[in-house]
């Protein structure tokens, strides 16, 4: 799948992949790969810098936390996040609905 099809979607993608409890960056990738079946693949350099973004709006806090003799920064929603985790996906079932009226029109809703 195109970069730029995720580009506008991968805070909400960041934000519903932490909904179930903190994971590490690496963690957050396989994630959004697992669910998508393997379409969307995210990488490094755009998802640690949406991480950090995010912190910086208190949608996520992170910590470091061991994982053998590696550590690791893991990060998990705030409530802030949970309800922007909400938003977005209001906001993404308006958006596929309107798309879907354009592409599919006369399709039952």
């Amino acid at each position: 799948m195109r970069a730029d099809a995720v580009r506008g979607h991968l805070d909400g993608l960041l934000l519903a992949v932490l909904e179930p409890g903190p994971l590490h960056g690496y963690a957050i990738i396989a994630a959004v790969q697992q669910r998508s079946d393997g379409v969307l693949e995210l990488r490094t350099g755009t998802v640690y810098p949406a991480l950090n973004r995010l912190e910086r709006l208190g949608l996520l806090r992170s910590g470091w936390q061991a994982e053998g003799e590696r550590r690791r920064r893991c990060y998990e929603l705030t409530d802030a996040g949970k309800r922007a985790l909400t938003a977005e996906r209001s906001g993404w079932a308006a958006f596929t609905s309107a798309i879907g009226s354009v592409l599919n029109p006369g399709s039952a809703r």
